[in-house]
């Protein structure tokens, strides 16, 4: 049994670190459930925005950090997947082009909204509602800010979902990684593939960015992806072995050691983690749709039956 993450009584404030000239990465601290990081890019005509956030008051905030940078509308939203925490401020932006990979248009409109108490306790969302992307794509896509090529680029396979975009900038040589990477935090592969996300991860690698804005923690290094890959792995071996002994996922998460990765933020993310490395070996596809409510409540029992730790 774990606690959701360690105690965060006290956050600290989202923070902006322009990472390139006129590319801002926003971060929020301390990365863990619903506190995602978002970004733009600005243009001479307009702001081009990498997702918006979970609620309505952070969204509103991360509006008024644009708004600290320049007085240009934000005139193209990307949305890096379907997530929540990547998508609920999109009807926010009721004049931006929201632009999004085919399935995550799909998933925005399927998710649950709000999302279920019972899993991640009593948050306050605000007045939103569901407003997914309306300009979609299957591969690439190709936006300009100004001069600057900004690339969108869906990795071929499912990995943290089944419609994880990047925004690539290779002139600056910066990386808009989403949720393909956590800093800080366990990666969560319940609605996507963990075999997958090790192969985009030879994707990300293959770009050669030196900055790496990641969907959760800090602006980081390629180094990053390392660690990524090992908890992913980690996963693999867990998952096979518990499963040889006739485990169930829940089961074997109790029984693990975190070892390395026991300093990670939102450790029950181990066992949605083992629902998809145990349908992978049963021989299911990337991606394939399981039972993800199911696993979700056995988060919550591996979390001593305490809806999951929501600081948003």
């Amino acid at each position: 049994m774990s606690t959701s993450h360690h105690d965060h009584a006290a956050l600290p404030p989202p923070y902006l670190q322009e990472v390139s000239d006129g590319i801002f990465a926003y971060v929020q601290p301390d990365g863990s459930w619903f506190l995602n990081n978002t970004g733009f890019l600005v243009g001479r005509a307009g702001v081009v925005s990498i997702d918006t956030t979970s609620t309505e008051r952070r969204t509103r905030a991360y509006l008024e950090a644009i708004a600290s940078v320049t007085d240009r509308p934000v005139r193209l939203l990307v949305n890096t997947h379907h997530h929540g925490d990547h998508t609920h401020g999109n009807c926010l932006l009721p004049l931006a082009t929201i632009v999004g990979h085919r399935l995550c248009r799909e998933e925005v409109l399927r998710a649950p909204f709000p999302p279920p108490p019972t899993i991640f306790g009593t948050v306050d969302w605000g007045e939103l509602r569901p407003a997914p992307p309306f300009v979609t794509f299957d591969d690439h896509l190709t936006v300009w800010v100004d001069e600057l090529r900004v690339e969108l680029h869906h990795l071929g396979t499912p990995a943290h979902t089944t419609n994880d975009v990047v925004a690539w900038i290779p002139e600056r040589s910066v990386l808009f990684t989403g949720d393909l990477l956590f800093v800080g935090g366990t990666p969560f592969a319940l609605m996507g593939s963990v075999a997958g996300w090790l192969q985009a991860l030879e994707r990300l690698r293959a770009f050669g960015a030196t900055t790496l804005v990641p969907g959760h923690g800090p602006v980081s290094a390629p180094t990053a992806i390392d660690e990524v890959a090992a908890y992913l792995r980690f996963v693999q071996r867990t998952a096979a072995a518990g499963k040889a002994a006739g485990l169930t996922p829940l089961a074997v998460a109790r029984e693990t050691d975190l070892g390395e990765f026991a300093s990670l933020t939102d450790p029950e993310r181990l066992v949605g983690n083992l629902h998809r490395a145990y349908a992978e070996l049963e021989g299911l596809p990337p991606g394939a749709s399981i039972d993800t409510l199911a696993a979700l409540r056995d988060m919550v029992a591996y979390n001593g039956g305490r809806p999951l730790t929501c600081l948003a």
